[in-house]
């Protein structure tokens, strides 16, 4: 936040800028005390700030900076191997994405024949955190599994099961649906080492068939279909900003 009279734009400037409302009602919601700039509450006119670097929340909801930068996230699908290029000319994630003009760099990876979610950017310092493990983001996967999975089961992975590299724990877990010889789970948790759920369910005797990963922190699939890509939704990302404290 800069004082009145110094660089920067009017708070409703930038508010409208952000598409969150008219210059108009954005006064109003300055006036009403429910914008925030750098944990402060304004309800001066006046105020100016920098787009780019103020942490601008409006009824508590952190509002994304404008930026060159670019966040979207694309459903992957099966059979696709998460590079931006591949040597072997096997389908890769870049082709879903070719028409775009800045050079995208994904975030984490799936296995090659998992399916769902990744997210993709421009923007290196939020990749970096994102995919790093002390921020803990949550990743939500539904697997299709060997075996009709048992209660006790279930508490085997969220209390935590011995792999070759350490211990890996689930935060939730939950039967979908159960048929002979089959089951669908979703499960949750907020690490990335490489095939971890698939490893999991290995080590409890129920191997994946099919794997979908459904969420990335706020970042839901909905209705975006496979192979589809799009731009994060603003609440999504101010989200994502604030969970890797940017």
């Amino acid at each position: 936040m800069t004082e009145s009279g110094e660089s920067g734009i009017r708070l409703q400037k930038a508010l409208a800028q952000a598409g969150i409302a008219s210059r108009r009602n954005a006064e109003l919601l300055i006036e009403q005390g429910r914008v925030e700039v750098d944990g402060v509450v304004v309800n001066e006119f006046g105020t100016r700030v920098d787009p780019a670097v103020s942490v601008i929340r409006v009824d508590g909801e952190r509002i994304p900076p404008i930026t060159a930068h670019v966040y979207l996230v694309l459903n992957k699908p099966r059979g696709v191997v998460t590079t931006m290029s591949d040597p072997q000319g096997r389908p890769c994630i870049a082709d879903f994405v070719q028409d775009r003009p800045e050079r995208l760099f994904h975030i984490g990876r799936l296995d090659t024949d998992t399916e769902g979610l990744l997210l993709l950017t421009n923007h290196g310092e939020f990749a970096h955190r994102l995919a790093h493990p002390s921020y803990e983001v949550s990743k939500t996967y539904v697997a299709e599994v060997d075996g009709n999975v048992k209660p006790g089961v279930l508490r085997q992975l969220l209390d935590g099961v011995e792999l070759e590299d350490g211990p890996a724990q689930a935060d939730t877990v939950k039967v979908v649906s159960s048929v002979k010889g089959r089951t669908l789970i979703q499960l949750a948790l907020h690490e990335g080492r490489n095939r971890i759920v698939r490893r999991m369910f290995d080590a409890v005797g129920h191997p994946v068939k099919r794997l979908t990963r459904t969420a990335i922190g706020p970042v839901r699939r909905g209705n975006l279909h496979t192979g589809e890509f799009r731009e994060l939704e603003g609440k999504e990302l101010g989200q994502l900003l604030d969970l890797v404290d940017l």
